[in-house]
């Protein structure tokens, strides 16, 4: 190891042992969010009392072309002085609502900067330009169906059902589906609109004693100081949830599904919820405490109604959640009411920008919300499969012994990955010249069988001379800025170092030409990129990031784009991806650390730097769940912990879970004792092998499921909640999950000593273990308990459900692209179920003129059949090579569990292609609490194809 290597390590120890909860603000640490606490307590200490000083003028509101604009007026001061703050409520025709609030004095940039700043007199307006990319459409239809001077009635949505009613004096919102109240703005009287004005200076004992301005205008933590050139400016408001008990989303944090109130109690937090991307080490769990990334996306649930909620604002950001229960005062009109959530956004900077969405299912809220932000990346089907990774591997010799060794105990996996010592001196875009001397000899063993290589880019240059990165990157002006104007420096892995600023297109024209394979030499078309630290994490600055007073392109300030910043380095890696050769134009795979609502468009995030305890196993379950309903499912933790040695049960039972984490990657520190899987002895690297082998022969059922979160933002990991809203019991279970719409319902052992699980069932169907296929009793809405010994996963197969498998065992998923494929069908209870498959090349983007299979298996009436799901003739598609490979690649096996008596025969008879052939069935009788089943082998339709089969 190098010696600067050693110095960057030296640094993260300390770093580590330094970094604990007291290294990042709580909430009445952070000027704006202490006073906009402070002034929820005085709102509530006054309730009679209390009003709000926002009033929409009576004569301003228009609505044209589904945009009502009006202004709002804020009353400052006992004079009666007032700030304009124009407001537009934006009616959309997917239903959504839109409301925009911006500053008028600072729109017209008539403000004064402090400390001769040269930053935007603007509030930061472009979240959406980063965030958006579609659904913003006008409803033409929305109109006003009352008007007076004490509140506008708007009804809209694609059935006219949805109604925002604007009270003018306190300004509020209700917004009603179907004449019920589901969301309001404001009731409290909580919104706070921090207008500019001029800082005052005052002598010494003449301070103002109405207002504490002591974080107006610059404010100082750990050392660090703040110097705010617009002074106060945050944005408050209160958002209530009517008759919601359940919220969820707003990721990254370690607490449970459904989210939990922050206002103290038994068993609540006592700080607000904070989303401000930051690198947190040994992150605790439970918390409510910032984590890597940021989606200010919230929804509530109950029982057959779903609404949600995204704060468009990139700045930093403390969400309160309160939860009030109904009155129990038999002469109060709303007696046994539902609980209801009211809660408390407040943002550091920025416009309001926030969108409201009505439902009213779990699915309506999921699709509204990612025909805005957009879908998951489709991703090539090798990110689907297994990942090896540590920091580091030492040696391209190294990364060769690992993958004979894979294959030598017959262990499947797709990609190993390179930490950050495979650079020479930490200086991306190198490799180390004496520990990785041959890079093209290490890619081409692992392209020989199907295997690729990701290494880690990160956001921060080293700052030294003769490294022509960093030389470019100064002499084209092409870093983040200080508050001065000057190229900013800090300290992260290779020292002293400036940080690519991927808010400026130039920055991002020339990312591109750094990953061109004959600029980026020894990568080749297997390799593949990891993006880390950039949210942007700064050793030595404020909370282990870079200041608020930087400057972006366009001279915003850091404090306005903090959270985006993630999301513009992995949109500029995953886009330069794209055009690494003239001619080629195949998917990137780029794994994010740090990320904000749209991220999901550029490839995968992991939970980042976990620990090896059971703890952080658990909550891995909680957090992936969450990432998959705030629209970003392809989602991963380290597998068996980052920090620490875990013991082999814990590793075992880490794999098993893993099987079904979207993104699929064992990581582990530099400290850490190795612990590939077939390093772990007998039982364990039989079991973890096992739980490998399961999910690749699963990867057809991933890879549909991807399609579907591509299409139309679907969950990959599928909670209680959002597959059956109707049942009221699964509305906070967090600990297991549907795969998909496979059926496959999975309950991972997540504790100690640990050989049973207790399944909460949501519906009256039939429910079969997936490798016994014995008939679980069950009953809706009650627990089931599971033996789950050591080398077994709780699964459930749900009836009604079709599945698609592999079954042949490989060394990667690029030597499994044209094996035959294996259907299970789980017959429900009226002895009818289907299923889908989805399949393209895996790689490119020529799925998009045409070149996919897409099919449907139906089980009905006895009569099994495969049709095209968009009922295309696929005789008429123009097959490319990969299309015509597939022409060779059949069904040609079928596993019937809960199987009829009617496929209790010889064979079978498949019609497909003009054609009518006969196949063997092996068909089981029902045994003790095993369901009959019956077996097909030698099926030999082509899965492209449309057959049948028909029993009766």
């Amino acid at each position: 190891m190098h010696n600067v290597t050693l110095k960057a390590l030296q640094l993260t120890v300390g770093h580590l042992v330094a970094v604990k909860e007291h290294d990042f603000k709580k909430c009445d640490q952070a000027g704006f969010c202490k006073r906009n606490r402070a002034y929820a307590d005085t709102a509530a200490s006054q309730s009679s009392t209390w009003a709000s000083p926002y009033q929409v003028v009576v004569d301003s509101p228009s609505l044209k072309d589904g945009q009502l604009q009006a202004v709002i007026l804020k009353t400052i001061n006992s004079k009666g002085d007032t700030v304009r703050l124009p407001v537009t409520i934006s009616f959309l025709q997917s239903g959504v609502a839109r409301v925009t609030i911006d500053e008028e004095r600072r729109q017209n940039k008539d403000i004064e900067l402090r400390h001769n700043s040269i930053a935007r007199k603007e509030r930061y307006n472009e979240a959406a330009k980063w965030a958006l990319v579609g659904g913003l459409e006008p409803d033409q239809k929305a109109e006003i169906v009352h008007q007076d001077t004490s509140q506008i009635n708007v009804k809209y949505g694609p059935e006219a059902n949805f109604e925002a009613v604007i009270k003018l004096s306190p300004f509020e919102i209700d917004f009603r589906r179907d004449g019920d109240s589901h969301i309001k703005f404001n009731e409290r009287g909580l919104f706070n609109f921090e207008h500019w004005r001029p800082k005052i200076e005052r002598p010494e004992g003449q301070e103002n004693t109405e207002e504490d301005e002591s974080t107006w205008w610059d404010e100082s933590f750990n050392g660090n100081t703040d110097t705010k050139p617009r002074g106060p400016e945050s944005v408050a408001l209160d958002i209530s949830f009517h008759g919601y008990e359940h919220v969820y989303g707003i990721p990254e944090h370690t607490g449970p599904l459904s989210l939990k109130e922050t206002r103290g109690g038994d068993g609540n937090y006592a700080e607000p919820y904070r989303m401000y991307n930051a690198d947190v080490f040994e992150y605790i769990l439970d918390s409510p405490m910032t984590l890597y990334g940021s989606i200010p996306f919230m929804q509530a649930h109950r029982k057959d109604s779903s609404v949600g909620l995204l704060w468009l604002n990139a700045a930093d950001t403390w969400v309160d959640i309160i939860k009030t229960k109904g009155s129990s005062n038999p002469l109060n009109l709303n007696s046994g009411a539902p609980t209801s959530t009211q809660t408390h956004w407040i943002s550091e900077s920025g416009i309001f920008d926030t969108f409201v969405f009505l439902g009213p299912t779990p699915q309506d809220i999921t699709k509204k919300y990612t025909e805005l932000t957009g879908t998951t990346a489709m991703p090539q089907e090798f990110a689907l499969g297994y990942h090896q990774c540590r920091w580091n591997y030492i040696s391209d010799d190294d990364v060769k012994d690992v993958d004979r060794r894979f294959d030598k105990a017959k262990i499947p996996y797709d990609v190993i990955w390179l930490d950050i010592e495979y650079t020479d001196e930490i200086k991306y875009f190198t490799w180390d010249p004496h520990s990785f001397t041959d890079p093209f000899g290490m890619g081409k063993q692992l392209d020989s069988h199907g295997r690729k290589l990701v290494v880690i880019i990160d956001p921060h240059i080293k700052r030294v001379d003769n490294y022509p990165i960093n030389e470019q990157l100064q002499s084209l002006d092409l870093a983040i800025h200080d508050k001065d104007g000057k190229i900013y420096e800090g300290h992260c892995w290779p020292g002293l170092s400036n940080w690519i600023d991927c808010f400026n297109p130039k920055a991002r024209e020339w990312w591109k030409t750094l990953y061109k394979y004959d600029q980026f030499k020894g990568t080749m078309e297997n390799t593949f990129i990891w993006n880390d630290m950039n949210e942007p994490s700064v050793f030595d600055g404020p909370e282990t990031t870079m200041p608020r007073d930087n400057l972006h392109y366009d001279n915003w300030e850091h404090r306005d784009v903090h959270n985006l910043n993630g999301m513009t380095y992995h949109h500029s890696t995953f886009e330069a991806l794209k055009s690494r050769k003239k001619g080629e134009l195949r998917r990137p795979f780029v794994l994010t650390r740090a990320f904000f609502a749209g991220s999901q468009r550029f490839g995968a995030m992991w939970t980042g730097d976990n620990l090896a305890d059971w703890g952080h196993l658990q909550t891995s379950i909680t957090m992936l769940l969450n990432q998959g309903i705030s629209g970003f499912p392809f989602s991963g933790a380290d597998v068996a912990g980052f920090f620490g040695d875990p013991e082999k049960e814990l590793i075992t039972r880490w794999y098993q879970t893993a099987a079904f984490y979207p993104f699929f990657r064992a990581h582990a520190h530099i400290d850490s004792r190795r612990r590939e899987p077939y390093l772990l002895g007998d039982p364990y690297s039989v079991i973890a092998t096992a739980a490998l082998r399961l999910r690749y022969s699963l990867l057809p059922s991933w890879y549909t499921t991807f399609f579907y979160a591509n299409r139309d933002g679907s969950p990959i990991l599928r909670p209680m909640f959002w597959t059956h809203p109707s049942s009221e019991g699964g509305l906070a279970i967090d600990d297991q999950f549907f795969l998909g719409s496979t059926g496959l319902l999975v309950k991972p052992v997540a504790e100690k000593d640990k050989y049973s699980a207790d399944i909460w069932i949501p519906d009256d169907e039939i429910y079969y273990e997936y490798t016994t296929y014995n008939i679980v009793k069950t009953q809706q809405g009650k627990r089931v308990t599971l033996d789950a010994p050591i080398d077994r996963i709780p699964i459930l197969m749900r009836g009604g459900h079709i599945i698609t498998r592999r079954d042949i065992p490989r060394r990667s998923s690029t030597l499994m692209r044209f094996d035959d494929y294996t259907l299970v069908i789980s017959v429900s209870k009226n002895g009818e179920a289907e299923g889908e498959l989805y399949v393209d090349d895996g790689d490119s983007y020529e799925y998009q003129e045409g070149q996919y299979i897409y099919r449907k298996f139906s089980l009905k009436d006895n009569v099994l059949t495969s049709t095209d799901v968009e009922g295309r003739d696929t005789r008429k598609i123009k097959p490319g090579k990969w299309l015509k490979a597939m022409q060779g690649v059949h069904v040609n096996k079928i596993i019937v569990v809960g199987a009829p008596a009617l496929w209790n025969r010889a064979e079978i008879q498949i019609e497909s292609e003009g054609r009518t052939w006969s196949a063997k069935v092996d068909y089981r009788a029902a045994e003790k609490d095993r369901a009959a089943f019956a077996t097909v082998t030698h099926v030999g339709a082509r899965v492209g194809e449309d057959w049948s089969i028909k029993l009766a």
